[in-house]
């Protein structure tokens, strides 16, 4: 895993906890934490500091997730607003995830392993239902992703997971149903 992810990681967990925290999680995980942006990692650093955070806050390791995805898209923003221009709404720029995003993604952070997405939009209306596929079974760090791109872009959504890999599934399927925010 590239360390820009243990980088947003520990931005998400400073901001939210302060600095201690992020250094406690890194003695409960027993990793170092001295990661570079451009390095690679093993998967399993992350797993075990969500690990530590899942039993520090007494929530599940899919909640953890999901808060790092959530608190992560506007730092995201900030670093790469190209990505995000352009876009009025969430649903046009989750559906230039695989054709637009990752293979920038792959240029800057050179053997970057990206999910792949596919894209349902039978549904019609604010629905879209995503196709998620990662050996690192982060589902739940996708719809964290999702709920802070929604966020930005000013509009609610309602995140669904009807089928995961974690489940016996195929695929993970991420069921988005946006809309105006509360009180619009």
């Amino acid at each position: 895993m590239k360390g820009i992810i243990f980088n947003l990681v520990e931005e998400v967990v400073t901001a939210a906890y302060g600095e201690d925290t992020w250094d406690s999680l890194l003695d409960e995980a027993g990793v170092d934490g001295s990661y570079t942006s451009l390095g690679s990692y093993p998967d399993e650093d992350l797993f075990r500091l969500v690990g530590a955070a899942s039993k520090a806050l007494g929530v599940e390791p899919d909640a953890v997730v999901r808060q790092l995805g959530e608190g992560a898209l506007p730092l995201l923003v900030q670093r790469y607003p190209q990505f995000f221009e352009g876009h009025e709404s969430t649903r046009p720029f989750l559906l230039t995830l695989n054709d637009i995003i990752h293979p920038e993604v792959k240029k800057l952070y050179p053997g970057a392993e990206v999910p792949d997405f596919d894209f349902d939009t039978s549904e019609g209306g604010g629905v879209l239902v995503i196709g998620y596929r990662s050996p690192r079974q982060l589902c739940a760090l996708a719809e964290g992703l999702i709920t802070g791109a929604a966020r930005h872009y000013g509009e609610r959504v309602d995140v669904t997971q009807p089928e995961c890999v974690k489940h016996g599934a195929e695929k993970c399927l991420i069921r988005c149903v946006f809309g105006p925010p509360d009180g619009a």
